[in-house]
């Protein structure tokens, strides 16, 4: 998409938004940055970044968004890109910045996700309250379509894989990956610009997210990452991210190793980083 163009979806979308209400906006509005002719990743909006595949008779959608304003600008702008109808949903992990807009989205696309994000779908949360996923008006729009370790999925000619490389983040990380743009969406498994975040209450776990992301790496010709909540990086920002939290690890384990209670560990690094350690301390003393 040329600069003009980008820019015409911006500010058709704002418009939307706006209209006659003087209210400011709290977010920016969801805008498409073109990664090739087909591919986009979708930014702004309340929620996290996404993404969208034109096949050649439909669309693929990456994560959700959270509210129907975002919902509703997102299909908006797909119909500025093209007039093929969104038909696949891909939600990259189960967190609510990724899926909670799945119920805001035509009722005839197909929602897959891998089998243990499902899972997480229809889990009580941590206060013990069960899922409104379970609710009958909200199970349409749980995940119908699961995998294990890889599925390949064709939007006419083009192919697109979905891979699962192990825990990280959640237990139910999913890449989605491009092959002919060797670009790969890896939802919350990067955090570029602040401490990554590791879901241990869902069985994440930070010694196999450097395992996953390595074997990721090992596994896909990719060139190109999009993540949830930084921007677009490379092989190396991939490999770089590995390394810190090598780093960070290496530490925690020195601090444990001299009798270093938690708060004593904490207190070793920047405040912000508190719940990554938090969850390096926990599985050191585990053994997991």
């Amino acid at each position: 998409m040329n600069r003009h163009v980008k820019l015409t979806i911006v500010l058709i979308l704002a418009g939307a938004v706006t209209g006659s209400s003087a209210q400011p906006r709290t977010t920016e509005p969801v805008a498409f940055q073109k990664v090739s002719e087909r591919l986009y990743s979708i930014v702004g909006g309340r929620g996290a970044q996404g993404g969208a595949y034109l096949g050649d008779s439909s669309v693929l959608v990456i994560d959700s968004k959270m509210d129907k304003e975002s919902v509703e600008q997102v299909i908006q702008g797909l119909r500025q890109l093209t007039d093929k109808p969104p038909k696949f949903l891909v939600n990259t992990h189960g967190d609510g910045d990724h899926m909670v807009g799945n119920r805001y989205f035509p009722d005839t696309m197909t929602i897959i996700a891998h089998e243990n994000c499902r899972k997480d779908f229809l889990l009580p949360g941590r206060n013990g309250v069960p899922s409104e996923w379970t609710k009958s008006e909200l199970l349409p729009f749980v995940p119908a379509v699961t995998f294990r370790d890889k599925m390949d999925l064709y939007l006419g000619s083009k192919r697109v894989e979905l891979w699962h490389f192990g825990v990280g983040h959640t237990t139910g990380d999913a890449v989605v990956y491009f092959p002919e743009e060797k670009t790969a969406f890896v939802g919350d498994q990067i955090f570029l610009t602040r401490p990554q975040l590791i879901h241990s209450y869902k069985g994440g776990n930070s010694f196999d997210h450097v395992r996953t992301l390595t074997k990721m790496l090992q596994t896909l010709d990719a060139q190109r990452f999009c993540s949830g909540h930084s921007e677009m990086t490379d092989r190396q920002g991939v490999t770089n991210h590995i390394e810190q939290m090598q780093e960070r690890q290496d530490k925690v384990k020195a601090l444990v190793q001299q009798g270093k209670d938690l708060a004593q560990v904490k207190g070793a690094f920047n405040e912000t980083e508190a719940a990554l350690i938090t969850s390096i301390y926990n599985e050191i003393k585990s053994g997991s």
